[in-house]
């Protein structure tokens, strides 16, 4: 078996992003992360746009939906759906975890 090199970015839950930030780690434009904010993918803290603050999950979920976006095609409300489905696997997936490591 070949030997693969593994790429990503290594997110701190614990830092605070700004708008602009999500925009340059995303490559994408202000538009684009503002319609995930309305579409309730992204939670910002903060009522005016220019003092939205992000938490460090916040950049995971957006590089997620730009990967939802451009390799199946989804729209916004797909992407949504489709983030909120794999988290639920995901949350019931560890859930059959611990039920397994209770039995063995």
């Amino acid at each position: 078996m070949k030997n693969r090199a593994m790429t990503g970015v290594l997110l701190d839950e614990q830092v605070i992003y700004t708008l602009q930030d999500v925009c340059r780690v995303c490559s994408s434009r202000t538009e684009w992360v503002m319609e995930l904010v309305d579409e309730g993918i992204l939670q910002p803290v903060g009522t005016r746009r220019d003092e939205w603050r992000f938490p460090g999950n916040s950049l995971h979920t957006a590089m997620r939906a730009q990967r939802l976006q451009q390799d199946l095609g989804l729209n916004l409300a797909g992407v949504a759906l489709a983030l909120e489905l794999l988290d639920e696997i995901s949350a019931l997936r560890a859930r059959i975890g611990a039920l397994e490591s209770e039995f063995d």
